[in-house]
Protein backbone atom coordinates (compact mmCIF):
# COMPACT_ATOMS: atom_id res chain seq x y z
CA UNK A 1 0.00 0.00 0.00
CA UNK A 2 1.41 3.81 -0.92
CA UNK A 3 2.74 6.02 1.40
CA UNK A 4 -0.55 8.63 0.54
CA UNK A 5 -3.55 5.96 1.08
CA UNK A 6 -1.50 5.40 4.62
CA UNK A 7 -1.34 8.69 5.49
CA UNK A 8 -4.66 9.55 4.71
CA UNK A 9 -6.08 6.64 6.67
CA UNK A 10 -3.37 7.72 9.57
CA UNK A 11 -5.48 10.92 9.20
CA UNK A 12 -9.23 9.70 8.88
CA UNK A 13 -7.96 7.65 12.39
CA UNK A 14 -6.57 10.78 14.38
CA UNK A 15 -9.34 13.67 12.82
CA UNK A 16 -12.33 11.58 12.04
CA UNK A 17 -12.50 13.76 8.76
CA UNK A 18 -11.24 14.08 5.36
CA UNK A 19 -11.50 15.77 2.02
CA UNK A 20 -13.94 14.21 -0.65
CA UNK A 21 -11.06 13.86 -2.69
CA UNK A 22 -9.74 11.61 0.19
CA UNK A 23 -12.74 10.13 1.22
CA UNK A 24 -12.90 9.06 -2.70
CA UNK A 25 -9.87 7.57 -2.37
CA UNK A 26 -10.15 5.10 -0.42
CA UNK A 27 -13.89 4.59 -1.33
CA UNK A 28 -12.53 3.58 -4.63
CA UNK A 29 -8.83 2.52 -3.91
CA UNK A 30 -8.00 -1.10 -5.44
CA UNK A 31 -4.37 -1.46 -4.11
CA UNK A 32 -3.84 -4.30 -1.26
CA UNK A 33 -4.06 -4.10 2.03
CA UNK A 34 -6.66 -0.97 2.28
CA UNK A 35 -9.52 -3.01 3.81
CA UNK A 36 -6.78 -4.84 6.13
CA UNK A 37 -5.39 -1.21 7.60
CA UNK A 38 -8.67 0.17 7.90
CA UNK A 39 -9.92 -2.29 9.51
CA UNK A 40 -7.36 -2.64 12.51
CA UNK A 41 -7.36 1.15 12.32
CA UNK A 42 -11.35 0.96 13.04
CA UNK A 43 -11.00 -1.98 15.67
CA UNK A 44 -8.13 -0.17 17.73
CA UNK A 45 -10.81 3.00 17.44
CA UNK A 46 -13.71 0.82 18.54
CA UNK A 47 -11.47 -0.94 21.68
CA UNK A 48 -11.02 2.81 22.81
CA UNK A 49 -14.60 3.27 23.17
CA UNK A 50 -16.15 0.37 23.94
CA UNK A 51 -13.34 -2.38 24.66
CA UNK A 52 -14.11 -5.53 23.45
CA UNK A 53 -18.35 -5.24 24.68
CA UNK A 54 -20.87 -6.37 21.66
CA UNK A 55 -24.34 -5.39 22.30
CA UNK A 56 -26.87 -7.50 21.49
CA UNK A 57 -30.35 -6.60 20.48
CA UNK A 58 -32.98 -8.28 20.40
CA UNK A 59 -35.19 -8.18 16.98
CA UNK A 60 -38.85 -8.74 16.63
CA UNK A 61 -40.20 -8.39 13.10
CA UNK A 62 -43.96 -8.14 13.93
CA UNK A 63 -45.40 -7.57 10.33
CA UNK A 64 -43.95 -7.82 6.92
CA UNK A 65 -47.36 -5.66 5.46
CA UNK A 66 -45.89 -2.86 3.86
CA UNK A 67 -48.09 0.11 1.96
CA UNK A 68 -44.64 1.59 0.26
CA UNK A 69 -43.19 -0.50 -3.50
CA UNK A 70 -39.61 0.27 -2.98
CA UNK A 71 -37.64 -1.18 -5.52
CA UNK A 72 -34.96 -3.27 -3.95
CA UNK A 73 -37.01 -4.42 -1.22
CA UNK A 74 -38.80 -8.14 -0.93
CA UNK A 75 -42.11 -7.29 1.46
CA UNK A 76 -42.57 -3.94 -1.30
CA UNK A 77 -46.60 -3.66 -1.64
CA UNK A 78 -46.54 -5.18 -4.78
CA UNK A 79 -44.90 -8.50 -4.23
CA UNK A 80 -47.88 -10.91 -4.58
CA UNK A 81 -45.96 -13.75 -3.97
CA UNK A 82 -45.13 -12.72 -0.02
CA UNK A 83 -46.64 -14.66 2.57
CA UNK A 84 -47.78 -11.81 4.85
CA UNK A 85 -48.37 -12.39 8.90
CA UNK A 86 -48.88 -9.51 11.43
CA UNK A 87 -48.02 -10.27 15.26
CA UNK A 88 -50.52 -9.32 18.19
CA UNK A 89 -49.79 -7.41 21.06
CA UNK A 90 -49.29 -10.61 23.40
CA UNK A 91 -47.18 -12.29 20.44
CA UNK A 92 -45.02 -9.27 20.67
CA UNK A 93 -45.11 -9.50 24.09
CA UNK A 94 -43.82 -13.16 24.31
CA UNK A 95 -41.05 -12.87 22.49
CA UNK A 96 -39.94 -9.90 24.88
CA UNK A 97 -40.41 -12.26 27.88
CA UNK A 98 -38.58 -14.88 25.99
CA UNK A 99 -36.14 -12.31 25.01
CA UNK A 100 -35.71 -10.87 28.65
CA UNK A 101 -35.30 -14.73 29.91
CA UNK A 102 -32.04 -14.89 27.65
CA UNK A 103 -30.46 -12.17 28.76
CA UNK A 104 -31.69 -9.33 25.74
CA UNK A 105 -32.43 -5.53 27.34
CA UNK A 106 -33.05 -3.89 24.37
CA UNK A 107 -36.20 -5.00 22.04
CA UNK A 108 -36.37 -3.79 18.08
CA UNK A 109 -40.05 -3.44 16.85
CA UNK A 110 -39.49 -3.67 12.83
CA UNK A 111 -41.83 -3.86 10.53
CA UNK A 112 -42.91 -2.53 6.98
CA UNK A 113 -45.56 0.49 6.85
CA UNK A 114 -48.15 -1.72 7.81
CA UNK A 115 -51.24 0.94 8.04
CA UNK A 116 -53.22 -1.70 10.23
CA UNK A 117 -50.70 -0.71 13.49
CA UNK A 118 -51.96 2.61 14.15
CA UNK A 119 -50.58 4.90 16.96
CA UNK A 120 -52.59 3.65 18.90
CA UNK A 121 -51.99 0.18 18.62
CA UNK A 122 -47.60 0.94 18.44
CA UNK A 123 -48.43 3.12 21.61
CA UNK A 124 -50.36 0.58 23.66
CA UNK A 125 -47.44 -2.27 22.56
CA UNK A 126 -44.71 -0.05 23.52
CA UNK A 127 -46.36 1.43 27.10
CA UNK A 128 -46.79 -2.36 27.49
CA UNK A 129 -43.61 -3.30 27.10
CA UNK A 130 -42.13 -0.60 29.13
CA UNK A 131 -44.62 -1.97 31.84
CA UNK A 132 -43.12 -5.18 32.28
CA UNK A 133 -39.81 -4.49 31.38
CA UNK A 134 -39.00 -1.38 32.75
CA UNK A 135 -34.55 -1.77 32.46
CA UNK A 136 -34.86 -2.38 28.97
CA UNK A 137 -34.63 0.16 25.49
CA UNK A 138 -37.06 -0.04 23.46
CA UNK A 139 -36.49 -0.10 19.70
CA UNK A 140 -38.67 1.37 16.52
CA UNK A 141 -38.43 0.47 13.28
CA UNK A 142 -41.73 1.27 11.59
CA UNK A 143 -40.83 3.85 8.69
CA UNK A 144 -41.87 7.65 8.02
CA UNK A 145 -44.01 9.00 10.30
CA UNK A 146 -45.67 12.11 11.61
CA UNK A 147 -43.65 14.21 14.03
CA UNK A 148 -46.80 13.98 16.20
CA UNK A 149 -46.54 10.20 15.46
CA UNK A 150 -43.30 10.01 16.64
CA UNK A 151 -43.57 11.77 19.81
CA UNK A 152 -46.99 9.50 20.69
CA UNK A 153 -44.44 6.87 20.55
CA UNK A 154 -41.69 8.44 22.81
CA UNK A 155 -44.21 9.66 25.34
CA UNK A 156 -45.28 5.72 25.26
CA UNK A 157 -41.65 4.75 25.96
CA UNK A 158 -39.86 3.92 23.02
CA UNK A 159 -36.27 5.74 23.41
CA UNK A 160 -34.39 4.52 19.87
CA UNK A 161 -35.50 4.32 16.55
CA UNK A 162 -34.25 3.13 13.68
CA UNK A 163 -34.42 4.91 9.93
CA UNK A 164 -31.87 4.12 7.49
CA UNK A 165 -31.98 7.20 5.27
CA UNK A 166 -30.60 4.27 2.45
CA UNK A 167 -29.34 7.20 -0.22
CA UNK A 168 -28.61 10.71 0.52
CA UNK A 169 -28.59 11.58 -3.05
CA UNK A 170 -31.73 12.63 -4.36
CA UNK A 171 -31.74 11.37 -7.87
CA UNK A 172 -30.26 7.94 -6.49
CA UNK A 173 -33.23 8.36 -4.57
CA UNK A 174 -35.82 8.40 -6.91
CA UNK A 175 -34.24 5.24 -9.26
CA UNK A 176 -34.95 3.43 -5.95
CA UNK A 177 -37.99 4.85 -4.68
CA UNK A 178 -41.72 5.33 -6.38
CA UNK A 179 -42.48 8.67 -6.69
CA UNK A 180 -43.91 8.64 -3.83
CA UNK A 181 -41.82 8.64 -1.41
CA UNK A 182 -38.91 11.62 -1.41
CA UNK A 183 -35.71 11.84 0.07
CA UNK A 184 -37.27 15.40 1.58
CA UNK A 185 -39.64 13.62 3.92
CA UNK A 186 -36.98 10.90 5.12
CA UNK A 187 -34.41 13.43 6.38
CA UNK A 188 -37.63 15.76 7.97
CA UNK A 189 -38.22 12.42 9.33
CA UNK A 190 -34.48 12.00 10.82
CA UNK A 191 -34.20 14.98 12.12
CA UNK A 192 -37.84 14.97 13.92
CA UNK A 193 -36.62 12.21 15.55
CA UNK A 194 -33.61 13.71 17.08
CA UNK A 195 -35.07 16.62 18.51
CA UNK A 196 -37.89 14.60 20.25
CA UNK A 197 -35.06 13.19 21.94
CA UNK A 198 -34.49 9.84 20.39
CA UNK A 199 -31.21 7.93 20.01
CA UNK A 200 -31.55 7.74 16.56
CA UNK A 201 -29.95 4.99 14.04
CA UNK A 202 -29.40 6.04 9.92
CA UNK A 203 -28.07 4.21 7.63
CA UNK A 204 -27.66 2.58 3.71
CA UNK A 205 -27.37 -0.21 1.47
CA UNK A 206 -23.97 -1.23 0.45
CA UNK A 207 -23.73 -1.60 -3.76
CA UNK A 208 -27.69 -0.62 -4.25
CA UNK A 209 -28.44 -0.22 -7.75
CA UNK A 210 -26.92 3.21 -9.55
CA UNK A 211 -25.09 3.76 -6.76
CA UNK A 212 -21.57 5.26 -6.85
CA UNK A 213 -18.65 6.43 -5.35
CA UNK A 214 -19.85 10.41 -5.20
CA UNK A 215 -23.57 9.13 -4.21
CA UNK A 216 -21.60 7.62 -1.58
CA UNK A 217 -20.33 10.30 -0.57
CA UNK A 218 -23.09 11.68 -0.20
CA UNK A 219 -24.29 9.42 2.35
CA UNK A 220 -20.84 9.99 4.24
CA UNK A 221 -21.44 13.61 4.51
CA UNK A 222 -25.09 13.53 5.50
CA UNK A 223 -24.28 11.23 8.55
CA UNK A 224 -21.61 13.85 9.46
CA UNK A 225 -25.18 16.48 9.20
CA UNK A 226 -27.24 13.69 11.28
CA UNK A 227 -24.97 12.66 13.93
CA UNK A 228 -26.66 9.99 14.39
CA UNK A 229 -26.24 7.60 17.31
CA UNK A 230 -26.05 3.85 15.32
CA UNK A 231 -25.11 3.64 11.83
CA UNK A 232 -26.74 0.66 9.96
CA UNK A 233 -25.06 -0.61 6.70
CA UNK A 234 -25.37 -3.92 4.71
CA UNK A 235 -24.89 -4.97 1.63
CA UNK A 236 -27.36 -4.84 -0.68
CA UNK A 237 -29.04 -8.18 -1.47
CA UNK A 238 -30.88 -8.52 -4.96
CA UNK A 239 -34.67 -10.22 -4.19
CA UNK A 240 -35.88 -12.10 -7.67
CA UNK A 241 -40.09 -10.67 -6.76
CA UNK A 242 -38.39 -7.15 -7.29
CA UNK A 243 -37.85 -4.97 -10.38
CA UNK A 244 -34.42 -4.96 -9.26
CA UNK A 245 -34.26 -8.67 -9.82
CA UNK A 246 -31.47 -8.71 -12.09
CA UNK A 247 -29.02 -6.49 -10.61
CA UNK A 248 -26.22 -7.69 -8.94
CA UNK A 249 -25.90 -7.85 -4.44
CA UNK A 250 -23.62 -5.46 -3.16
CA UNK A 251 -19.88 -7.02 -1.78
CA UNK A 252 -18.04 -8.46 1.31
CA UNK A 253 -15.48 -6.74 0.84
CA UNK A 254 -16.87 -3.14 -0.22
CA UNK A 255 -19.49 -3.09 2.95
CA UNK A 256 -16.43 -4.39 5.31
CA UNK A 257 -14.50 -1.28 4.07
CA UNK A 258 -16.96 1.64 4.60
CA UNK A 259 -18.18 -0.63 7.93
CA UNK A 260 -14.25 0.76 8.87
CA UNK A 261 -14.70 4.38 7.45
CA UNK A 262 -17.67 4.75 9.61
CA UNK A 263 -16.13 3.36 12.65
CA UNK A 264 -13.08 6.28 11.92
CA UNK A 265 -15.26 8.58 11.11
CA UNK A 266 -17.84 8.16 13.98
CA UNK A 267 -15.66 6.83 16.60
CA UNK A 268 -18.72 6.89 19.58
CA UNK A 269 -21.24 5.22 16.87
CA UNK A 270 -23.35 2.33 17.42
CA UNK A 271 -22.28 0.13 14.60
CA UNK A 272 -24.53 -2.91 13.55
CA UNK A 273 -22.70 -6.33 12.08
CA UNK A 274 -25.85 -6.77 10.09
CA UNK A 275 -27.66 -10.60 9.10
CA UNK A 276 -27.43 -9.44 5.93
CA UNK A 277 -23.29 -9.50 6.16
CA UNK A 278 -23.80 -12.93 8.06
CA UNK A 279 -26.31 -13.90 5.00
CA UNK A 280 -23.48 -12.81 1.89
CA UNK A 281 -20.63 -14.55 3.71
CA UNK A 282 -20.71 -17.69 6.30
CA UNK A 283 -18.38 -15.58 9.03
CA UNK A 284 -19.77 -12.11 7.30
CA UNK A 285 -20.44 -10.79 11.05
CA UNK A 286 -17.84 -11.34 12.45
CA UNK A 287 -15.97 -9.70 9.72
CA UNK A 288 -18.04 -6.87 10.68
CA UNK A 289 -16.96 -7.06 13.93
CA UNK A 290 -13.47 -7.15 13.42
CA UNK A 291 -13.66 -4.21 10.58
CA UNK A 292 -15.56 -1.87 13.40
CA UNK A 293 -18.77 -3.06 14.45
CA UNK A 294 -19.79 -3.67 17.93
CA UNK A 295 -23.16 -4.52 17.45
CA UNK A 296 -25.16 -7.86 16.64
CA UNK A 297 -29.24 -7.98 16.25
CA UNK A 298 -30.17 -11.79 17.01
CA UNK A 299 -33.76 -13.12 15.77
CA UNK A 300 -36.57 -12.93 18.83
CA UNK A 301 -39.07 -13.38 15.98
CA UNK A 302 -41.78 -16.23 16.39
CA UNK A 303 -39.71 -19.10 14.30
CA UNK A 304 -42.90 -19.40 12.34
CA UNK A 305 -42.68 -16.11 10.40
CA UNK A 306 -38.61 -15.83 10.10
CA UNK A 307 -38.42 -16.77 6.67
CA UNK A 308 -41.51 -14.54 5.75
CA UNK A 309 -40.02 -11.56 6.83
CA UNK A 310 -37.61 -11.41 3.49
CA UNK A 311 -36.36 -8.06 2.91
CA UNK A 312 -33.63 -9.72 0.72
CA UNK A 313 -33.31 -13.32 -1.23
CA UNK A 314 -31.65 -16.30 1.61
CA UNK A 315 -31.64 -14.15 4.57
CA UNK A 316 -30.30 -16.18 7.57
CA UNK A 317 -33.15 -17.39 9.64
CA UNK A 318 -32.58 -20.49 11.91
CA UNK A 319 -29.60 -21.48 13.92
CA UNK A 320 -27.23 -19.31 14.83
CA UNK A 321 -28.74 -16.33 13.71
CA UNK A 322 -31.81 -17.03 16.03
CA UNK A 323 -31.38 -15.36 19.51
CA UNK A 324 -32.07 -18.93 21.09
CA UNK A 325 -28.96 -20.03 20.22
CA UNK A 326 -27.32 -17.44 22.52
CA UNK A 327 -24.50 -19.87 23.49
CA UNK A 328 -23.58 -20.43 19.84
CA UNK A 329 -23.44 -16.66 19.41
CA UNK A 330 -21.28 -15.90 22.04
CA UNK A 331 -18.65 -18.65 21.01
CA UNK A 332 -18.81 -16.86 17.79
CA UNK A 333 -18.42 -13.91 19.08
CA UNK A 334 -15.48 -15.14 21.68
CA UNK A 335 -13.44 -16.50 18.43
CA UNK A 336 -13.50 -12.99 16.74
CA UNK A 337 -11.75 -11.50 19.90
CA UNK A 338 -15.01 -9.97 21.69
CA UNK A 339 -17.62 -10.29 24.52
CA UNK A 340 -21.17 -10.03 24.29
CA UNK A 341 -22.26 -8.44 27.37
CA UNK A 342 -26.06 -8.06 28.75
CA UNK A 343 -26.07 -4.41 29.19
CA UNK A 344 -28.98 -2.01 27.29
CA UNK A 345 -25.93 -0.57 25.21
CA UNK A 346 -26.21 3.37 25.01
CA UNK A 347 -24.56 5.01 22.77
CA UNK A 348 -20.79 6.44 24.30
CA UNK A 349 -20.32 9.80 22.99
CA UNK A 350 -17.13 10.46 24.35
CA UNK A 351 -14.32 8.78 26.02
CA UNK A 352 -14.51 8.33 29.63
Amino acid sequence: MSPTTANIIAKLASEHNLSDAELLALLTGTEDGINEQLACAADKLRRQYYGDKVYIRGLIEFTNYCKNNCYYCGIRAGNSLAERYRLSQEEILACCAEGYKLGFRTFVLQGGEDLYYTDDKICSIVSAIRRQHPDCAITLSIGEKSRASYQAYFDAGANRYLLRHETADAEHYAKLHPASMSLENRKRCLFDLKEIGYQVGSGFMVGSPYQTPRTLLSDLRFLQQLQPDMIGIGPYITHEHTPFKDRPSGTLEQTLRLLSMLRLLFPYALLPSTTALGTIHPEGRELGLKAGGNVIMPNLSPVGVRKKYELYANKICTGEEAAQCRGCLEARVRMAGYNIVTDIGDVRRTLE
